[in-house]
C-alpha cells in the first residue's frame, strides 16, 4: 500500500477542522443568512384579508422604504413583537403584513385586540409565498428599499433593541 494513502485521513481531518474554525469565526453565529438580501423581493400574490387595503406586488415596488412582516395569530412571538410594529407604523414607516398559514377570523381578531399596524396586508394561507421569501418561521421581518430590493431580513420577534440596532439602521441605509 502506498504511503500517501496514509495521509488521506490527516488531510480530511485538517480540512474539516478548517471549515469548523471558519464557521466559528462568523461575526454573528446566530444570524441566518438570506439569499434574498441585495436582490429583488419575490412577487407577492396574496389573498385579501379584512376590509383594509390589500397588499399587492405593486405596493411593494413603489418608491420609498417599507417593512414587510410575516406573522400569525397562533404565534406567541408575533404577539410579543406587535408593539414594535405599532411603533414603526406610528413613526411613519409603511409596515405591510403577510398573515401566514392562519385562519382569517383569528388573524383579524388579533388585530382587533392589539391594533393594526399594517398599511396594507394579505394572507398566505398555504405558505407558498413564505417559501418564495425563504421563511424559516414567523415572525420574520424584511426591510425593502424604494426599488423593491431586499435590504435586510430579520428572523424572530422584533424587540426595542432590535429596532435601534438593526431595523432602523437598515431603514436609514435604504433611504428612509
Amino acid at each position: 500500500m502506498a504511503r500517501w494513502l496514509l495521509l488521506i485521513p490527516l488531510v480530511v481531518f485538517f480540512g474539516l477542522a478548517g471549515l469548523f474554525l471558519r464557521g466559528m469565526q462568523r461575526e454573528n453565529p446566530d444570524e441566518l443568512p438570506s439569499a434574498l438580501a441585495g436582490g429583488a423581493a419575490p412577487p407577492l400574490v396574496l389573498t385579501a384579508l379584512g376590509d383594509g387595503p390589500p397588499l399587492t406586488d405593486d405596493l411593494l415596488r413603489k418608491p420609498g422604504v417599507k417593512v414587510v412582516n410575516f406573522w400569525a395569530s397562533w404565534c406567541a412571538p408575533c404577539r410579543a413583537e406587535h408593539p414594535r410594529l405599532m411603533e414603526l407604523s406610528a413613526s411613519g414607516v409603511p409596515v405591510y403584513g403577510v398573515n401566514y398559514k392562519d385562519r382569517p377570523a383569528d388573524a383579524l381578531g388579533l388585530l382587533a385586540e392589539l391594533g393594526n399596524p399594517f398599511a396594507a396586508m394579505g394572507a398566505d394561507a398555504n405558505g407558498r409565498i413564505g417559501i418564495d421569501w425563504g421563511l424559516y418561521g414567523v415572525p420574520e421581518t424584511f426591510v425593502i428599499d424604494g426599488e423593491g430590493k431586499v435590504i435586510l431580513r430579520y428572523p424572530g420577534p422584533l424587540t426595542a433593541d432590535t429596532l435601534v440596532r438593526t431595523i432602523r439602521p437598515a431603514i436609514a441605509g435604504a433611504g428612509g
